[in-house]
This record gives C-alpha cells, sequence and structure tokens, in this order.
C-alpha cells in the first residue's frame, strides 16, 4: 500500500503532463482549420449537355428539338489573393464548363471567370469580386517531410458537406507518373481522408501554411472513395505555375532539348555508376540549349543547380520549372567522372510542337513515338514469326512509353495488318489519326502479345 501511495504522485503528473500534450496537440488542427476554412471555397460549375438520345425526326420534315440538361460538378479552391481576388483550382475542376459559381464559407455565392488553365499541371486560376475576402500564407513545400502531419479542408461529396476538415501525415513526396507521365507532377502524397469533391481544396501543414492544393485519390479500383492515398500539388509548383498564368495567361518552362530515361540495373553497371539516381540522356536534338552546352549522349543528369535528379520525372520539373534565357548548372557523370555544365535553357515546345521536333539521328519518331527498323529472326529464334519492325527508340512521355512498349519489341501486326517491314508498318500506321483505338501484336522475349490504346 505504501508502494502505491508513493507511485500516486508521479501518476498524477504524468497524467497532467499527458493532457496537456494533447490538449496542446488539439489546438493545433483547431487553429489551422479556423485560420484556414474562410480562405477555401466551394466551386460549382455547369454546362450544358445535349443528349446524343431520343433524337426524333418528324417525317414531314421538321425535327424535335433536342433534349438539353444541366450538368454540375463540384469541386473547391484557394483564395490566394484577396485583394485581386483570384481563386486557385484545379484545371479538371472547371474544364469545359459554362458557369461557374464560388461559394465561401459564409454562405456568400459569386460567379467566378477564368483566368487562365494549364492542364500540364491540372491548375487554373479564377476571379471573383475581390470584397471581404479571406486568404492565407503560402509555405514552402520543399521544406516537408515524411511523416509531417497534414490537414486538408475541401468539399467532399456535395455541398452539405463542405468545409470538412481531416487530418493525416505526409506518407511521400516527389510522387509522379500518377495520372501521366505526359503532366508536370511532383505531388505529395499524404493520408488525410480526400473523396470527389476535394479536388482543388487546401492542404495545411500545422503551422497553418498552405503546403499543397488536393488532387487526385488513389482508390481500389471499385469505388471512386478515399483509400488512404491522396496527392497533392506542391504549393511551390503552384507559385510557379500560378505567377505565370496571372500575369501572361500561360505558362512558360524552360527546355533542354533532350530525351532522357530513368537508369536501370543494366545502365548503371555499364556506365559503373555508384546508384541509380538522376537521369541517362537518349538523345540531343541538334542546335538545342543542351547541345550548346556540350551535353552528350549517354550523360547522366545526377543535380540541377544543387538539387539532386532522383529520375527522368523529377529532371523534367527541375528544367521545367526555370524559364527561357534561366542559366541552369548541370552536374553530369560522363565517363565516370563528374562534371559540371553550364546550359541557358530555351523555351518549351508545345506538346505537338515536341513530338515533331524529336527524332533518333535522321529518323523521326512516328505517331506512336517510335523509332523502328525493320526485322528478319535469326536462326534460332522463335519459330513462326520471320520478319516485322523491331523498336530501337522510344520517345520519353510519349503514347509508346505511357503504354509500355519497350526497346527489342517486334511489331508484327497492326489491326489486322501483318507487317514485315518499315513501310508495311508506315503504311499501317496511315490509317490511325486521334482518337482511334489502336491494337498492336509484339513479339517480346520469344512470346507474343497484344497491346491496345486510345490514340490522343
Amino acid at each position: 500500500m505504501k508502494y502505491i501511495k508513493s507511485l500516486l504522485p508521479i501518476f498524477c503528473i504524468a497524467v497532467a503532463f499527458s493532457y496537456s500534450t494533447k490538449k496542446d496537440f488539439s489546438d493545433a488542427f483547431i487553429k489551422v482549420a479556423e485560420a484556414g476554412n474562410p480562405a477555401v471555397v466551394s466551386i460549382v460549375s455547369e454546362k450544358v449537355i445535349e443528349s446524343s438520345y431520343h433524337q426524333f425526326f418528324d417525317p414531314f420534315g421538321g425535327q424535335f428539338p433536342r433534349d438539353e440538361f444541366r450538368g454540375h460538378s463540384l469541386g473547391s479552391g484557394v483564395i490566394i489573393d484577396p485583394d485581386e481576388g483570384y481563386i486557385v483550382t484545379n484545371n479538371h475542376v472547371i474544364e469545359d464548363t459554362d458557369e461557374i459559381k464560388v461559394i465561401m464559407l459564409d454562405k456568400r455565392e459569386l460567379d467566378a471567370e477564368i483566368v487562365a488553365t494549364d492542364p500540364p499541371s491540372d491548375l487554373a486560376v479564377l476571379r471573383v469580386n475581390p470584397k471581404d475576402l479571406s486568404t492565407v500564407k503560402l509555405g514552402d513545400s520543399d521544406k516537408l517531410s515524411v511523416g509531417e502531419w497534414v490537414v486538408a479542408i475541401g468539399s467532399p461529396f456535395g455541398l452539405h458537406l463542405n468545409h470538412t476538415v481531416t487530418a493525416g501525415i505526409v506518407s511521400a513526396v516527389g510522387r509522379n507518373s500518377v495520372m501521366s507521365r505526359n503532366n508536370f507532377e511532383d505531388f505529395i502524397q499524404h493520408d488525410a481522408a480526400i473523396n470527389p469533391g476535394n479536388s482543388g481544396g487546401a492542404l495545411f501543414d500545422l503551422d497553418g501554411e498552405l503546403v499543397g492544393i488536393n488532387t487526385a485519390i488513389a482508390t481500389d479500383g471499385f469505388s471512386r472513395a478515399n483509400a488512404g492515398v491522396g496527392f497533392a500539388i506542391p504549393i511551390n509548383m503552384v507559385k510557379r505555375v500560378m505567377e505565370d498564368l496571372i500575369s501572361d495567361g500561360k505558362v512558360t518552362r524552360g527546355w533542354l532539348g533532350v530525351s532522357i530515361q530513368d537508369v536501370d540495373e543494366g545502365m548503371a553497371r555499364a556506365l559503373k555508376l555508384k546508384d541509380r539516381n538522376g537521369a541517362i540522356i537518349s538523345q540531343v536534338m541538334k542546335d538545342s540549349p543542351a547541345e550548346d552546352a556540350g551535353v552528350k549522349e549517354q550523360d547522366v543528369i545526377i543535380e540541377v543547380d544543387g538539387k539532386k535528379v532522383n529520375d527522368s520525372s523529377n529532371l523534367k520539373n527541375l528544367i521545367s520549372s526555370g524559364r527561357p534565357n534561366d542559366k541552369a548548372k548541370l552536374t553530369i557523370i560522363r565517363d565516370g567522372r563528374e562534371k559540371n555544365l553550364t546550359v541557358t535553357l530555351g523555351l518549351r515546345p508545345g506538346e505537338k510542337e515536341l513530338v515533331e521536333s524529336y527524332g533518333y539521328g535522321e529518323k523521326r519518331f512516328d505517331l506512336l513515338g517510335l523509332s523502328v527498323e525493320t526485322y528478319e529472326s535469326e536462326a534460332g529464334a522463335f519459330a513462326s514469326i520471320k520478319k516485322g519492325v523491331k523498336v530501337v527508340e522510344i520517345k520519353p512521355s510519349s503514347l509508346a512509353d505511357d503504354e509500355n512498349i519497350q526497346r527489342g519489341d517486334i511489331i508484327i501486326e497492326i489491326g489486322k495488318s501483318s507487317i514485315s517491314d518499315e513501310n508495311e508498318y508506315e503504311n499501317a500506321l496511315q490509317g490511325y489519326t486521334e482518337g482511334d483505338t489502336i491494337m498492336l501484336r509484339v513479339l517480346r522475349g520469344g512470346s507474343p502479345l497484344y497491346i491496345a490504346f486510345e490514340i490522343k
């Protein structure tokens, strides 16, 4: 009994200390919610949709009117400049809409206009009447740490759940190729619950600073609900895109003029690299900024302005975050040795111009992003396959790259047409345009397989 009595003061102190810690912890989330909620808005976009069914015709020459109805979609946004009325959200929230309304925390409904959009980063800037608006402090997403607490605010599933506050931790940073390798992605992955309607909403750190714009969720494939894997665009990328959209109406990005790949295990061994970090140059375009700076094929870029390059997507983001005429310091590995090069960045062309401008030697990439050559089977090769075209190069971030077509694949059929050489391959491709679905039969590792995808 005396022993228990002697422990009682220690127990009481421990409980008091624990209570104080819990209260402080809760207060941190409460303060973030109170400060952040007024700057987060619900976005209702409307579009007139014309039905494609029940179109009846009058036999006397008239036509019944088509059915029309208004489609609604819901998203979220964050006020980032209360003096000018600027709101940032996702491009997919307001894409192809006729009318946009913004609903504030105090239930005001304001008409919004689109200032500009940037589909490759999935960002858009709206503008409303700048009267009695709140805002938030923009943070520094580069300082986020895995395991750090974050708070999400948005409007999941409908206006009846607007300004929902959820919390979680940063699960990872630098996530890419989540939605498309053609996009500029450097996502913060977190497990704060977000759902449809949260897109464009805020992600705060516990200092109440805006560190990201929630954009996407990964699901189990059977539902659209949260599965603990959410993605947010880092605020540092948002700042960069936002500045250009407001000042110029479009985003100008830096450009090297190279084709790049991730470093695989075989390349690392062949080039005697210490690890697989970095991006290898598979092509340097003629008269490009890279060529002018002395960049060569097989160079592995491991740093840009002192920032480490993890892979090819990371390098694309680092270069595109610069502006034309900016000077960038590249740290490369060439012939096993580190070397520094200074490059003056060019202006990144549009995607269509990029497809047209990239080539391999004297041969341009085709519609799919491939460079091929005629193939004839060697002794001992798959007996029933004698001819086709061999994939010798794949344009990074192309359709072929997205669909996991690989170097060394032998294309033997396009649709129902057999392919035996480059001429037959090119003639078969001419029958396809944007929006068509193409099916290839390829030989990989001695086994034939089909690959089908839509041409974009």
